[in-house]
């Protein structure tokens, strides 16, 4: 009999056994001095490495966000090491005693709540000045959000960038759309389950209504993955108010022409009050990619007084 003839039960036993010999092999080994940047799982627990399991299992101290949330983990794979937090709020205190131990020749893991460190997480200002003091830096791939979202969204892959959380204000945020406006690449982004309609819906208005998706609970359960364009989307989360983690894909602007008026007007609310219409207009050109004549119009047309009754 071949193996390709062979039981899947029986083939699969062959697998896992040959996992647990690499990860033997792993963990035989001394974990090197230096930071280890370890990317775990975004929500199926499957999706470990067998590096980032052996890094875990023999690293002096693991630094992670939430202890509670990162002991969890930890304990579903029979890992016990000593585990402290570091995040947005104690990053400043923490970060020297982070660099001593360093220093000092331990090794030390950096996890997040979910997926890989320092993507919209905090964490490179510490590799930034453990490279600055000479310590190794060591990055263990894995699971990450923006990347699982653009392999299932049927947008284009070739450029893309990712823009974080939008700013929670209206304002703020079309402003902040505004500058995004004439990117050349498949936009990527967090949004919360409270703000995605509204979110959408300022996209439709300031980008136009391009083709996006939301990918929703990426890997678990009630994973899902809705395309359409981002007004359609708009509608749907309004209707339906889905929950859980939600990424935002977009296609990028397809030329000059893609930028719309409310864009334009965006951008020129944004700027100082003192610049005059023509330096405006110049820099809104220059910097949403369209034609001045086009924003100079727009500009006068924004700066000219109200009527009076």
């Amino acid at each position: 009999m071949t193996q390709s003839d062979e039981h899947p039960a029986a083939a699969g036993q062959r697998t896992a056994e040959r996992a647990a010999q690499h990860l033997q092999g792993l963990l035989a080994q001394a974990l090197p001095a230096g930071l280890h940047v370890v990317a775990t799982p975004i929500g199926n627990l499957g999706d470990i490495s067998l590096r980032a399991l052996a890094t875990l299992s023999g690293a002096d101290l693991i630094y992670c966000e939430d202890t509670r949330h990162s002991r969890v983990l930890l304990a579903h794979f029979a890992i016990s090491r000593p585990l402290r937090a570091y995040h947005e709020h104690n990053a400043e205190r923490e970060r020297p005693r982070i660099l001593a131990e360093l220093a000092a020749g331990r090794s030390v893991a950096l996890i997040s709540d979910a997926g890989t460190p320092l993507i919209s997480d905090p964490g490179y200002k510490l590799v930034r000045a453990a490279l600055a003091a000479g310590i190794r830096v060591t990055s263990l791939p894995g699971a990450s959000a923006v990347l699982a979202a653009l392999s299932a969204c049927g947008l284009a892959t070739d450029a893309f960038l990712f823009a974080g959380f939008l700013p929670g204000k209206p304002g703020a945020r079309r402003t902040r759309l505004a500058e995004l406006a004439a990117t050349p690449a498949t936009l990527v982004l967090f949004e919360a389950p409270s703000r995605l309609a509204a979110t959408l819906a300022d996209m439709a208005a300031v980008w136009g209504d391009r083709a996006a998706a939301v990918a929703r609970e990426l890997t678990k359960l009630h994973e899902e993955v809705r395309t359409g364009t981002v007004a359609e989307l708009a509608r749907w989360a309004a209707l339906s108010a889905p929950r859980g983690e939600m990424v935002i894909v977009v296609a990028a602007a397809a030329a000059a022409g893609a930028v719309s008026d409310a864009a334009i007007a965006a951008h020129l609310q944004a700027l100082p009050a003192t610049m005059s219409v023509r330096d405006a207009a110049k820099a809104t050109a220059a910097a949403l990619s369209v034609p001045r004549s086009r924003v100079y119009e727009l500009a006068l047309a924004q700066r000219k007084p109200a009527p009076t009754e």
